[in-house]
């Protein structure tokens, strides 16, 4: 394309051709913020469900055979 050529085309589309790469960069940090922070929260919910459990529940080693309430063994 000749220089004469891309005089003919609106400022204005040029414009926006040359503020796309900015406009999708900053767009994609944007996203990977609010995704890397989805993704934090729901590491957090999951490590709490963890310590919550392990609180209340005996750890059994490995072998060992508990009776439960109604006498079955489980392992």
């Amino acid at each position: 394309m000749m220089f004469l050529e891309l005089s003919l085309i609106p400022w204005r589309v040029f414009g926006a051709a040359a503020a796309w790469p900015v406009a999708s960069q900053q767009q994609a940090r944007r996203n990977a913020l609010v995704s890397t922070t989805a993704l934090a929260e729901q590491r957090r919910e999951r490590l709490d469900v963890e310590d919550y459990l392990a609180a209340r529940i005996p750890v059994q080693r490995a072998g060992q055979r508990d009776v439960s309430q109604n006498g079955r063994h489980t392992v």
